[in-house]
């Protein structure tokens, strides 16, 4: 850190020493613009008078470009390093939290965002777009689902760790994640999303016999995929309540895992799709 800084502050003195020869000014205010470069405005204009303007000009744009890269590179390293000070396996353990917020939000979002298809008019192009991005969201359940399996094992394994450096907040992490509610809206998510793609599929297929020829046959099995599938929306909608409610609960009794665990999870119901 401070590389440009330093090597800025350096070329700032050198033209300064330049302009102290050039004007027979005294050579030690290059050595105070060393020191102290946020002087440098007040030698040019002692050395230019108001002919220094456009310099004044230059060095408080190439100044600021260069406190905002240090700010920049500073935020970077501190970011990179915040844990730096923790025991590794600590370390390790937070990694774990960030990846687990990070895959559960991606989760949530697509889950808005699904719910959003839901909402599309049932015409055959949005059928296959939403069977195709479900496809994608179970790919992401799947990698939350192997976050959270990581992060458990490794406060099992590293038990005594925690318990020996008191670490009360990683075992209510993990009891979030692994709750009978939090599992059950998880399974409860996936039956949804069966009975959903069982629905979308067979209306993809057979799309033309339901919409316009209206045969009786697909209708009454259209009814049937309807049915199962309203009945995985209710069931989620329910199990959704009870997680939110659960997570609700579980931060106000322990305060201390908020920063480890995602904000404002998905809280909208599920919408029937038509």
């Amino acid at each position: 850190m401070y590389y440009i800084y330093f090597s800025y502050v350096a070329i700032i003195a050198s033209l300064m020493l330049y302009e102290c020869y050039h004007k027979n000014q005294p050579k030690w205010w290059a050595l105070i613009v060393l020191f102290a470069p946020v002087t440098t405005p007040y030698f040019i204009f002692k050395s230019r008078k108001k002919s220094g303007v456009i310099l004044f000009m230059v060095f408080l744009l190439t100044f600021s470009a260069v406190a905002g890269a240090e700010f920049f590179l500073y935020s970077n390293y501190m970011e990179k390093n915040k844990y730096s000070h923790l025991p590794p396996v600590t370390q390790q353990m937070l990694h774990l939290c960030e990846e687990l917020k990070i895959s559960t939000i991606t989760l949530d979002n697509a889950l808005g965002e699904l719910e959003n298809l839901s909402k599309v008019e049932s015409r055959i192009n949005e059928i296959r777009t939403t069977i195709e991005f479900i496809d994608q969201l179970r790919l992401i359940m799947i990698e939350n689902q192997d976050d959270i399996n990581r992060l458990s094992a490794y406060v099992s394994d590293y038990e005594s760790f925690f318990n020996r450096k008191e670490f009360e907040w990683v075992f209510n992490i993990q009891k979030f994640y692994t709750n009978r509610t939090v599992i059950q809206h998880y399974k409860s998510l996936q039956k949804y999303l069966d009975n959903f793609v069982d629905l979308l599929k067979y209306t993809h297929v057979n799309f033309y016999n339901i919409t316009e020829y209206k045969s009786s046959q697909h209708l009454k099995n259209y009814d049937q995929y309807y049915l199962r599938y309203r009945r995985a929306v209710d069931a989620h909608n329910r199990f959704n309540v009870k997680r939110m409610n659960f997570q609700n609960s579980i931060l106000k009794k322990y305060p201390e895992i908020k920063p480890y665990l995602p904000g404002e999870r998905q809280t909208d119901t599920f919408r029937l799709w038509e």
